[in-house]
């Protein structure tokens, strides 16, 4: 089939986020102007570059007690910091309950029971069960066509791994099992890792 977005597609679902999957989590812990937490997972996330280091998350749509944009969003318009915590399998549950959509007042960290960690380069504090942390500062927010849509662009100014996952000096990923997300409410875990050396390196 083929179809034009702005036609629809006809399906009884949107197909276009399980076509672009799997997609890594950005689990986005920022401050508001009164110091107050929220933890939100974004999976329109990945990194852009690595000298410097540069990670891009994306978001549409806003909430009920704030319709232009989500609580992340307009925090680090604010404020110009937040850290992206990487979500492993064991901390799926956590990640899903604070996908909800919760006053601003209401600290998810709390909801979803879990322990803050103090960040050393920003005021956000992160998820302290993460295997890892990406403490960011912003470098660009880019308003995007359609409705309550926009891009972060963030430099990472600081980096948290578990000394867990660092294996034989290589961060290892199948200590943890990164989440994914597929579309739908589907999800996946990364597990089975495999090399390919690039033709040059043969």
């Amino acid at each position: 089939m083929f179809y034009q977005p702005k036609d629809g597609h006809g399906l009884p679902h949107n197909p276009f986020k399980a076509i672009v999957s799997p997609r890594p989590i950005a689990w986005i812990s920022s401050l508001d102007s009164q110091g107050r937490a929220n933890l939100a997972p974004y999976s329109f996330f990945n990194a852009m570059a690595d000298n410097p280091p540069i990670v891009v998350f994306g978001s549409t749509g806003g909430k009920p007690d704030q319709p232009q944009f989500k609580d992340t969003m307009s925090n680090i318009r604010e404020t110009g910091e937040f850290v992206v915590n990487i979500v492993s399998y064991d901390l799926k549950d956590a990640m899903n309950i604070t996908s909800g959509n919760l006053p601003a007042d209401i600290d998810e960290f709390e909801t979803a029971g879990l322990e803050k960690a103090a960040s050393i380069m920003v005021k956000p504090p992160r998820v302290a069960a993460a295997p890892a942390a990406l403490e960011c500062k912003l470098f660009k927010f880019v308003d995007l066509i359609g409705e309550n849509s926009a891009m972060v662009i963030g430099e990472v100014v600081g980096i948290h791994l578990a000394d867990s996952s660092i294996v034989n000096g290589l961060f290892d990923v199948t200590t943890y099992q990164p989440l994914a997300r597929l579309g739908y409410m589907d999800y996946t875990s990364i597990g089975d890792v495999f090399s390919l050396k690039r033709p040059e390196q043969e």
